[in-house]
C-alpha cells in the first residue's frame, strides 16, 4: 500500500491490543506522534516499564508524548497540528480542547458492540456475562465515554472455549482491519455514522481487585465464565487456607453435591479439583498456588497427593 503522506495522524493508546493498529498506521499514513500513559513502575525494584504503544512508537521513531493527565497537559498534541486523531484504550478522558481540533474529527477503536460495554473492560466484562458475541465500533468521540455516533461495526462470535487471550487476539486483528477499511471514506468525507441508543447502553468499569475474586455461591458455569474472562491477566482468585490460589481454567461437570458447602472441594479427578457450587460441580485444572509457580493439576497430581484439598473450603479463611 502507498502510504499516504499528505494526511497527519495522531495516535492515542497504550497496551498490546493497540499495538497492530499503530503499526498499520505507521505503514500507510504519516504519524505524526503516540500519546500513551506514563512509564509505571513494575516488580519489587519498582522498574519503569513502558507501554507496548511507545516500544512499538520509538522503535519506529515516533515521537511519544506521556501526559500525567492529557486533560490538564494538551498543548504538545496540538502542536503537532494532527489532521486526524485516533484512539485505541489510550486510558484517560480526552479534552474537549483535542477533541475540536483534528479536521477530520477524533475517531475511537473500541472493542465492543456499541452501546454495549462502554467503558474501560469491554472484553472482560463480555465475556464474564457470557455473552455469545462481541466486536470492534470504530465511532467519533465526543466529551463523554465512548458515547459518540458510530461510523462501523463489524461482530466475532465468543466461543464456549475462549478466554480473554483468545477473545483480545480476535478483536485486535478485527480493529486494525476494520479501522483501515474505514479510514478512507473518513478522510474523503464520504462515510456515513448513526447516533447510538443510549437507552440500550450497558457498563464495562475497570477490573477491580474485587471483580477478580472468585464467587462460589454462584453457578458453576457463571464461575467458568469468571475464570475465563480474567485468564490469563490478571487471572480470577480465591482463598484456600488462607493463602490466594489463582485460577486459569476449569469446566463445568454437571453433578450436584447436596450433601457439599459452596466452594467445597468434594473430588479429585485426574485433571483437577472438583469443586461445588450452586447448581453444578467446576472442576479446577489450571492453578498457581501462592508461592508457587503455575501449573495444571494434572502435573501437580503426578508429585502430591491430591486427596488433601478434599473436604477444603475455598474462601473459608
Amino acid at each position: 500500500m502507498k502510504k499516504n503522506s499528505d494526511v497527519k495522524v495522531l495516535f492515542m493508546g497504550t497496551p498490546e491490543f493497540c499495538v497492530p493498529i499503530l503499526e498499520s498506521l505507521i505503514a500507510s499514513y504519516d504519524v505524526v506522534g503516540v500519546v500513551t500513559q506514563p512509564d509505571k513502575e513494575i516488580g519489587r525494584h519498582k522498574e519503569l516499564k513502558a507501554s507496548p504503544v511507545k516500544e512499538c512508537a520509538v522503535k519506529n521513531g515516533i515521537l511519544v508524548l506521556q501526559p500525567e493527565k492529557i486533560r490538564k497537559d494538551y498543548q504538545e498534541v496540538l502542536n503537532r497540528k494532527p489532521d486526524i486523531i485516533i484512539t485505541c484504550a489510550y486510558g484517560q478522558i480526552i479534552p474537549k480542547e483535542i477533541l475540536d481540533y483534528p479536521k477530520y474529527g477524533c475517531i475511537n477503536v473500541h472493542a465492543s458492540l456499541l452501546p454495549k460495554y462502554r467503558g474501560g473492560a469491554p472484553m472482560q466484562r463480555a465475556i464474564m456475562n457470557g455473552e455469545k458475541e462481541t466486536g470492534i465500533t470504530i465511532m467519533y468521540m465526543d466529551e463523554h465515554m465512548d458515547t459518540g455516533n458510530i461510523i462501523k461495526m463489524e461482530k466475532v462470535p465468543i466461543l464456549d472455549s475462549d478466554n480473554l487471550e483468545k477473545v483480545h487476539d480476535k478483536l485486535s486483528s478485527l480493529g486494525k482491519k476494520l479501522l483501515m477499511e474505514t479510514l478512507p471514506s473518513i478522510l474523503d468525507g464520504t462515510n456515513e455514522s448513526i447516533a447510538q441508543d443510549d437507552s440500550k447502553a450497558t457498563f464495562a468499569p475497570v477490573i477491580s481487585r474485587e471483580d477478580e475474586k472468585i464467587d462460589f455461591n454462584k453457578k458453576a458455569k457463571e464461575i467458568y465464565d469468571h475464570i475465563r474472562a480474567l485468564s490469563p491477566f490478571p487471572g480470577a482468585y480465591a482463598t484456600l487456607d488462607g493463602k490466594i490460589v489463582k485460577i486459569y481454567n476449569a469446566y463445568v461437570k454437571e453433578e450436584f453435591y447436596t450433601e457439599k458447602e459452596n466452594g467445597e472441594i468434594g473430588k479429585i479427578y485426574k485433571d483437577g479439583l472438583g469443586v461445588s457450587c450452586k447448581d453444578y460441580e467446576i472442576v479446577i485444572t489450571d492453578v498457581k498456588f501462592e508461592g508457587k509457580k503455575r501449573c495444571f493439576m494434572k502435573d501437580y497430581f503426578n508429585g502430591n497427593d491430591g486427596n488433601k484439598f478434599l473436604g477444603k473450603i475455598f474462601n473459608k479463611d
